[in-house]
């Protein structure tokens, strides 16, 4: 294992991050992929209060003698509009983990304006974590997001935050210029489900694997990722100890990208070229707005993937999520296109965009849900 400055905690932290979300299909799972990630030099845990059962078999893991020495430990709480609620969050989240004292607590989910609002307001949920820092029981503050990029650079520029947990892959670079903020501002930098965000990476198609060989895709976008000075860290996932072996050749090549690599990767994005020609959508979401709330860029971005390397079925449980995921993944499907043309001469590239939204819909809804009350 290789370790890295956490920004200005001065922190080292592993380069991987237990996430503590899947491991949950029983405490004696939980404690075995625990053991797992710190024997392979883990030193960085993280939960949330609304991971099911992950507080609470964290708090009795971390009886174990010895362990609490070896762990940094975050867990996250929703961003509230009042202190009271943050307060009592913060004291339940104490009590189920069995601590006194957090390592750090990231305000988990600051994706609207209105979230931006509630941290803004000087009575609000902020001034309870703040006290509660002052207090003794928190270390350091950050915050996680999904928001639209330009929501997070308004959150990091409020300084209150140490740290940030975002999205960001080799498949999806629109947080670059967050990534340069965050570092900017030496705030440590934490990326969110590198494997199964970044791509369903755990299950790439056959076509991704042709074009990534000699190397995995997965493994491919942690090398993108670490090979970044900027980024601290990579959630793993993990829902069991052997999904954990897959980090380990690549902390052994911790250093710049060589050239086989770099190879690869512009293999990858000559073939999207290639392969989308006329239809290829460069991300640079000028179309948005758009009236009917259709999230533009990331429908097309599916269809780039789906298109290109085959990922149509990380395209079809994403794209399912639309209408389905509130503020963690918001929008609507693409067939409610009406149209309107509003988007059609804000695109550089003069993509007929009603078209490929209703390409995309068609290519990435799946096949239709029988009901159970269907003949």
């Amino acid at each position: 294992m290789r370790y890295r400055r956490f920004g200005r905690t001065n922190w080292q932290f592993s380069l991987f991050s237990l996430g503590t979300m899947r491991c949950l299909s029983s405490e004696s799972v939980f404690a075995a992929t625990l053991d797992r990630a710190l024997e392979l030099g883990i030193n960085h845990l993280e939960t949330a209060r609304g991971y099911g059962n992950s507080e609470v078999f964290l708090g009795r893991y971390l009886q174990r003698q010895g362990v609490r020495e070896r762990v940094y430990l975050t867990t996250k709480l929703v961003p509230t509009p009042d202190r009271q609620t943050m307060e009592k969050a913060i004291a339940e989240s104490l009590e189920r983990l069995q601590l006194n004292h957090l390592d750090c607590l990231a305000i988990h989910g600051i994706n609207t304006l209105e979230h931006l609002n509630w941290i803004k307001d000087p009575q609000g949920c902020m001034k309870a974590v703040f006290m509660a820092q002052e207090a003794g029981k928190i270390g350091h503050i950050g915050f996680s997001t999904h928001a639209p990029l330009e929501i997070i650079l308004e959150t990091i520029n409020t300084d209150f935050f140490a740290f940030v947990n975002i999205h960001y892959y080799f498949f999806w670079q629109r947080q670059q210029p967050a990534i340069a903020l965050a570092r900017a501002k030496d705030m440590g930098v934490f990326i969110i489900s590198p494997a199964d965000k970044g791509g369903g990476l755990h299950r790439p198609p056959k076509k991704l694997e042709e074009l990534c060989a000699p190397f995995s895709p997965l493994e491919l976008n942690y090398r993108f990722l670490l090979s970044d000075p900027r980024i601290t860290t990579l959630s793993v996932g993990a829902a069991i100890p052997e999904e954990l072996e897959a980090i380990i050749n690549v902390c052994e090549r911790d250093q710049p990208l060589d050239a086989a690599e770099i190879a690869v990767f512009n293999r990858l994005e000559a073939h999207l070229t290639d392969k989308l020609a006329t239809d290829l959508c460069s991300q640079c979401y000028q179309c948005l707005p758009c009236p009917e709330n259709i999230n533009i860029p990331e429908v097309l971005r599916l269809r780039n993937l789906a298109v290109a390397y085959e990922m149509t079925d990380f395209g079809q449980y994403r794209y399912r999520m639309l209408e389905n995921a509130g503020h963690w993944f918001p929008g609507s499907k693409a067939n409610n296109c009406t149209e309107c043309g509003d988007c059609l001469p804000r695109c550089p590239e003069k993509l007929p965009i009603p078209q490929l939204l209703f390409n995309t819909h068609e290519l990435l809804k799946g096949p239709a849900q029988r009901r159970l009350w269907s003949s």
